[in-house]
């Protein structure tokens, strides 16, 4: 695309009051509160009793954070987004980044829990308006499951002085975000629990915890009748965790360290036990620097947290997955030649029957936990990009409200359909929320004057009909 005009022959100036550059946020902001945001955050949240007025409102102030996240601010000066051309024409109560800064600084870890108890609530009522969680008949591929993944990661800040920053597992100073997911074969993950940590906290800290309240919450969604599968990397390989899964009626399948109990078992799988696998896309290993693109697994029977008491002990599945050793140091340190062959192993332990995932089945759907990350990247790469303040509770309580504007989103692509309903949120701002448009006002109506050849104009006019139109009549009987 090439510009076709002299510089002289183009200006511009900052004088039209009936623009907006979010149009999309229309639908999403009438769907979040059918959803019933705003009521759940101001009945939920007592921030406005501590007499400050800057607790005020919270419901506003919470549904105003949701929005400006929605629209693409990744820091709380973005939220002038909301305050521009013709905002105020379509929304009420728009607050200013200094009073919705202020606001979230009065939050207590209390009310922090407080805004989680609303997040949950939200996506239960968001469960109501589309199908967040759709499974398939079974085919033995876990197509008929839902996974609940969970993990933390490092959000980088540049302060010390940030409450609670610290240096994390990957010697990132930062705060540490611990995220439960929940997917389908057929859906995008949307977030089921999340909790903000010190930067140096442990993965396994509090993560029985959050994965009881993210299993309760994924329980009163509309519709969940499926089985449901916790996945999880090695850092959760504890016996804490396993009681939280299978207290809330979900199997369990974990990556185990590579200790002597399970280098014993691995020894123990007969050769003839290994079954090829072939992927269909190469899979990068970082210890090799090379790409895979086939392995070999097998399966025996094992015992998790054998060393605990009888009641903490899981029988369940070791499935292990072998490839070839392709690092020439770690070869040559081993003296190995090439008349033999060397491997590494990832383990993986699984309480799933193999008469629902065979072997081939079960790495499969175990490998995709991968998809959390994600989640992950998609909110750091938005509203948490910066966290806003120096007080670890408004941190907190920013946690919460991306993970609100997460599901929004998710709900909405889901509304919409077809290739966007598993697409990532930043495809979905673009093609649908940042929709610039002019306000025009008939017959005491605003008409929304978009774009023409808008090639996705079809995904807007399903969202807009089912987040705006105007509920059916009751019918007498």
């Amino acid at each position: 695309m090439l510009f076709n005009h002299a510089p002289a022959a183009v200006a511009y100036t900052f004088d039209e009051p009936n623009l907006v550059s979010s149009a999309g946020l229309v639908p999403m902001m009438g769907l979040a509160q059918k959803a019933g945001l705003p009521e759940l955050a101001q009945q939920k949240i007592t921030v406005s009793n501590t007499g400050a007025d800057k607790g005020a409102n919270p419901g506003a102030k919470i549904a105003s954070l949701v929005a400006g996240m929605v629209a693409g601010a990744d820091s709380i000066d973005d939220m002038d987004l909301l305050r521009h051309g013709g905002m105020k024409s379509l929304f009420d109560q728009v607050y200013a980044p200094s009073t919705l800064g202020s606001h979230l600084r009065e939050y207590t870890h209390g009310h922090v829990k407080q805004l989680a108890s609303v997040s949950s609530g939200f996506l239960t009522q968001l469960g109501a308006q589309a199908p967040l969680l759709p499974v398939s008949q079974p085919a033995g591929n876990g197509e008929d499951m839902v996974f609940v993944d969970i993990d933390d990661t490092v959000i980088e800040v540049h302060s010390p002085d940030k409450h609670g920053a610290g240096i994390g597992y990957n010697n990132v100073r930062g705060l540490n975000a611990l995220l439960v997911t929940a997917s389908t074969s057929q859906a995008a993950p949307v977030i089921i629990g999340q909790q903000l940590r010190r930067g140096a906290a442990h993965s396994v800290k509090g993560a029985d915890k959050l994965i009881a309240d993210a299993l309760a919450a994924h329980r009163r969604l509309p519709g969940q009748k499926a089985p449901v599968v916790l996945r999880a990397d090695s850092a959760y390989y504890s016996a804490k965790v396993a009681k939280a899964a299978r207290t809330g009626g979900a199997q369990l399948s974990v990556t185990v360290r590579m200790n002597a109990a399970v280098k014993k078992a691995i020894a123990q799988i007969p050769d003839n036990a290994w079954e090829p696998i072939k992927y269909p896309n190469a899979i990068y290993d970082e210890d090799s620097g090379q790409w895979i693109s086939e392995a070999h697994v097998a399966e025996t029977d094992f015992t998790a947290f054998s060393s605990k008491t009888k009641c903490e002990q899981v029988p369940g599945r070791l499935v292990v997955r072998r490839v070839p050793e392709k690092n020439a140091k770690k070869l040559a340190a081993a003296g190995q030649d090439s008349l033999f062959e060397t491997y590494r192993y990832h383990a993986f332990f699984t309480t799933i029957p193999k008469a629902v995932l065979s072997t081939k089945a079960a790495d499969t759907t175990h490998r995709q936990h991968a998809v959390i990350e994600q989640v992950n990247a998609e909110l750091k790469a938005g509203p948490l990009a910066h966290m806003p303040s120096g007080k670890f509770g408004a941190n907190a309580a920013w946690l919460v409200a991306a993970a609100m504007a997460h599901n929004l989103i998710r709900t909405a692509a889901t509304i919409i359909g077809g290739k966007l309903a598993r697409a990532r949120a930043l495809s979905i701002r673009h093609k649908i929320i940042t929709i610039p448009a002019r306000i025009a006002r008939r017959a005491r109506r605003l008409i929304l004057h978009l774009p023409v050849e808008w090639k996705w104009a079809k995904h807007f006019d399903r969202l807009w009909a089912t987040t705006l139109s105007p509920p059916e009549p009751s019918r007498s009987t």
